[in-house]
């Protein structure tokens, strides 16, 4: 795993102190690449690409950016899986590495701007096609790794990560709509980002700069065309067959891998699965949290051990850890997404980056087959309706209240939301009832000046993605997991790189195989989601190899932060005197004397406080900090 940053003049002409520029670029993602960096500058010095390396395979002979015979040269993060069944398709004499960076190169000289479709992988790259003259540069299907860019007086920057751009930005201020969406969902929706001028990537897009045109594409889309012609049987089976698939092709390494370990079914899954390849010395990381049986799943996570002789590591975390941690998260998440899971997941992957370079993860269950909670509440709501308006056997009903009954027990510690998704809107279409349940602005009514932020069309950006011409729209099943799919995904796996690489260590998602993914969205909602029952097709295959404890759970924590808790004890002035500050700088979004004074009156699982004091740290480390990226350039 690797960082990886660009430079290209759009007007074809030399950039001055490019290799300056570059290594400013490798220094800022050290981090992501510990084990060596390079850069490589065109002779004619209007383009420029860097590299900070990672070393997981072809140790020796992997070095980027790498040149071709041809000319091309690239600059890639990631790892493409089938890297050696594509040597063998095009022919193991051409090659002269054994690395799965000289693949990505002989492929696209063989299959031009297609060869991404043949890549099973993770991926970021940028590459100089020297006979074109053209930048082409791609992102994996889910985002798992990243690409940012911006245009600054017609020069094109990229990277890995949005602090290797910031040096070169005019200055650094707040895009409103994206804020507007962080407020909404805690993270950002399409290409923007939380930095007015940079964008990303988004997931399953390539982008080609050719005579000084930007041109960004979609290349991979997920279907939803049910296959309404094979049973239950055949879909868990198929599932079974690419999930061993999967985990094998994961498994390709030269260091060892482990895998994290929370106590849930996903993580579970995945780490069992993997000791059938790795059978011996096979290490598992997992943490906790000593603030009551909420906040400790460590005792599933031995369970699975004790089961697979997996040595296992535990991290106690502690108050102490999210004061001198939480300012490095925000920095390396470059911008606050996804709820407080961030870290706790910081601090595990420090625990394992001192016995690994690979870890494997489990995200990506909850969105392909469905495992949030809110699944639940939705469908319980559109059975009442249906009850009361006597259509519930009318064949548009995945559950029915009848048997949806004994799954509510998981809603227990659900009660505040559905307090607040039943105070108003009851009973209105599914696309604006699901963007109530999604949405956390309400509760943010008096926290921040809403008149400075201007009208928005948050809801219709959601729409337009809720509503993706892609998914049939009669599945209110398939339009909640296709928007997480789509949204919330990509902002888990933000977390997963960036908590990873801040380390120095590579994070691996085997559910995020596509042709599991490609799979899953044909099984109908009735199959995936009958009774009511979250991730069905992953219980029916996989709890079979998965302790009884983990089972039979009904509690779904997902790894809950006691930061509430802590609010009203020993943390109480470190996070005020953090308001404080941004009270005193005098923020142009918050109203900090109403968040100061209702910090202590927030739920034990409300995570109004992390949004907001995620929020105020970002601004404290890159908008108050914007003149410390520009002496970069000095």
């Amino acid at each position: 795993m690797c960082g990886i940053a660009g430079i290209l003049n759009l007007n074809s002409s030399p950039i001055q102190n490019l290799d300056c520029s570059l290594r400013i670029m490798n220094k800022l993602q050290k981090h992501r690449g510990p084990d060596g960096e390079g850069s490589w500058t065109h002779r004619e010095k209007f383009l420029g690409l860097s590299h900070v390396r990672l070393s997981v395979i072809d140790l020796n002979t992997g070095q980027q950016p790498m040149v071709s015979d041809n000319k091309n040269v690239i600059s890639y993060n990631g790892e493409i899986y089938n890297f050696k069944e594509l040597r063998k398709q095009i022919g193991e004499s051409k090659f002269s590495t054994t690395s799965d960076t000289e693949v990505i190169l002989k492929a696209y000289e063989r299959w031009g701007d297609d060869c991404i479709s043949k890549f099973r992988g993770m991926f970021a790259f940028a590459l100089w096609d020297e006979n074109k003259s053209s930048l082409f540069c791609a992102r994996d299907r889910f985002g798992i790794k990243p690409f940012y860019y911006t245009v600054v007086n017609e020069v094109f920057y990229c990277a890995s990560e949005i602090k290797a751009l910031l040096p070169f930005v005019e200055q650094i201020d707040t895009d409103i709509d994206s804020l507007n969406d962080y407020l909404t969902f805690q993270f950002t929706l399409g290409d923007k980002t939380l930095f007015k001028g940079i964008k990303k990537l988004e997931p399953g897009h390539m982008l080609t700069i050719k005579n000084g045109q930007i041109s960004v594409q979609k290349y991979w889309e997920v279907y939803y065309e049910l296959d309404f012609g094979h049973t239950e049987s055949f879909f868990v089976e198929r599932v079974k067959e690419l999930m061993d698939e999967s985990i094998s092709l994961h498994m390709r390494s030269d260091v060892p891998v482990g895998a994290y370990v929370s106590g849930g079914r996903d993580s579970s899954i995945v780490a069992a699965l993997a000791t059938k390849v790795e059978r011996t010395d096979f290490k598992a990381f997992t943490g906790k949290f000593s603030f009551g049986k909420g906040y400790d799943e460590s005792n599933y996570a031995r369970d699975l051990a004790n089961q697979y002789s997996i040595d296992l590591h535990e991290l106690d975390i502690q108050s102490g850890d999210f004061v001198s941690s939480i300012g490095k998260v925000i920095y390396h998440l470059d911008e606050p997404v996804a709820g407080p899971g961030s870290f706790p997941q910081y601090e595990i992957s420090g625990l394992a980056s001192q016995h690994r370079k690979v870890v494997l993860g489990g995200q990506g269950g909850d969105e392909i087959f469905g495992g949030y909670a809110r699944y639940l509440i939705a469908y319980f709501e559109q059975c009442i309706k249906g009850a009361i308006d006597g259509t519930l056997k009318n064949g548009n009903f995945v559950v029915t209240y009848e048997s949806i009954i004994s799954n509510l027990e998981t809603l227990k510690q659900y009660k505040p939301l559905l307090k607040q998704f039943w105070s108003h809107g009851l009973f209105e279409t599914i696309d604006r009832r699901y963007f109530n349940l999604v949405n956390r602005a309400p509760s943010l009514k008096r926290e921040i000046n809403w008149d400075s932020l201007g009208d928005s069309s948050t809801f219709d950006r959601f729409l337009k993605i809720f509503l993706g011409k892609n998914v049939g729209h009669e599945s209110y099943f398939d339009l909640m997991t296709h928007f997480d799919f789509k949204t919330l995904l990509p902002a888990l796996l933000q977390v997963e790189d960036r908590m990873s690489m801040a380390h120095g260590l590579e994070s691996r998602v085997p559910f995020l195989d596509h042709q599991l993914v490609e799979l899953a969205a044909t099984i109908p909602a009735d199959i995936k989601f009958k009774n009511g029952e979250l991730k069905r097709l992953l219980v029916r295959a996989f709890d079979p190899v998965l302790p009884n404890s983990i089972t039979s759970r009904k509690d779904k924590m997902g790894f809950p932060v006691p930061l509430n808790e802590w609010m009203k004890s020993e943390l109480k002035d470190f996070v005020c005197g953090i308001f404080e500050t941004g009270r005193d700088i005098g923020r142009t979004f918050f109203h900090s004397d109403v968040i100061l004074d209702n910090l202590s009156k927030e739920g034990k699982f409300s995570r109004k406080i992390w949004g907001l004091l995620s929020l105020e740290i970002w601004m404290q480390q890159f908008h108050d900090k914007a003149i410390e990226y520009k002496q970069y350039l000095k």
